[in-house]
């Protein structure tokens, strides 16, 4: 079984957020949580040739690449792109409930179907040398997790997967919005916990509503192997990732907030001269300061004006300058 330390702590794969742009800001705020592109269907590499969708900076690893797909031959293909682009871990979607994943028969449909997904993991793993996971839900519709979980985990195990990442709620194909399957489902961490006690040579990993790294530390204290945190690392970044290298790497270098904005403004000229614009890559800074004096200001500043065409460092130092008076007064 491999170790990936990094996995202790890592933010979730999310479709529209986990953007390289985002990625390369949360390396900023921790040096040691593990990234996650968004989902990358298969064909939209083996077929469509979008390449572009891989495109990262050596800065962001460790960084995971996550595919979508159903068909074993297409995901191998994609897997050796994805190795050959420099991702040396590489996860199958088996939990994303959207209607476009359902209709091209992959993410959390795909846990109906356990021989296709062992076809699909062994198809992977032959074609590159990168470490093959999967992420899943415990279960979708009408299924038993008590029951299927446990199969889905063995086929997994035989298929030579060593590690596997649990959504800990169902996914509803039917009758749920995408949004409401991140919410609505109950989550069942214990059935989660149960599963590290039967499969102890898996690396099983946690996720589905977690907000804090309290939790996140509670969950390693019970064996649990590492925890994925999504909207919570994402929409107070400061909270969780700018404190994850102390409180879950041990690692007593911190960085403050406004180290961060002086840490991205070379990336911000560089993406800039591309014609990037500025929005792009601040639109993943809103949280920054979020809970703190200023924050409001600092929203509102780069929500209004980091979009407007020619937008540059005068609108982030516009919202810093905000934030700064905000905590002079509140002294």
């Amino acid at each position: 079984m491999k170790i990936n330390r990094n996995s202790k702590l890592a933010v979730a794969p999310m479709m529209d957020w986990t953007d390289r742009h985002c990625r390369f800001f949360h390396r900023q705020l921790s040096a040691h949580a593990q990234l996650y592109t968004e989902m990358v269907t298969a064909p939209a590499l083996v077929r469509g040739g979008a390449l572009h969708l891989l495109e990262h900076d050596p800065t962001e690893h460790p960084v995971v690449l996550q595919l979508g797909g159903s068909d074993p031959a297409e995901l191998a293909a994609a897997t050796r792109i994805g190795w050959t682009a420099g991702y040396g871990e590489i996860n199958l979607n088996c939990g994303c409930p959207s209607d476009r994943v359902q209709s091209g028969c992959f993410g959390a449909v795909l846990m109906t179907q356990p021989g296709l997904v062992s076809d699909i993991c062994i198809a992977m793993r032959e074609a590159s040398p990168a470490e093959i996971t999967v992420k899943c839900r415990i279960g979708v519709d009408e299924q038993n997790p008590q029951e299927v979980l446990p199969a889905f985990l063995e086929t997994l195990n035989n298929a030579g997967i060593s590690h596997v990442i649990i959504h800990a709620r169902k996914a509803w194909l039917q009758g749920l919005s995408p949004k409401e399957n991140r919410d609505i489902p109950p989550l069942d961490y214990d059935l989660v916990l149960e599963m590290k006690s039967a499969f102890p040579n898996l690396r099983i990993s946690v996720n589905g509503g977690i907000s804090s790294l309290a939790q996140a530390r509670e969950f390693l204290e019970q064996g649990i192997d590492g925890v994925m945190i999504g909207r919570a690392a994402y929409q107070r970044p400061g909270d969780i990732l700018a404190m994850a290298d102390r409180v879950i790497f041990g690692d007593t270098k911190t960085v403050s907030a406004f180290e961060v904005i002086e840490n991205m403004r070379p990336y911000i000229e560089r993406e800039l001269a591309k014609g990037v614009r500025l929005a792009a890559m601040t639109r993943h800074m809103l949280g920054l300061f979020a809970g703190l004096p200023g924050a409001r200001h600092w929203r509102q500043i780069l929500s209004q004006k980091a979009h407007v065409p020619g937008a540059g460092f005068e609108v982030l130092d516009e919202a810093k300058d905000a934030v700064l008076k905000a905590v002079s007064e509140a002294a």
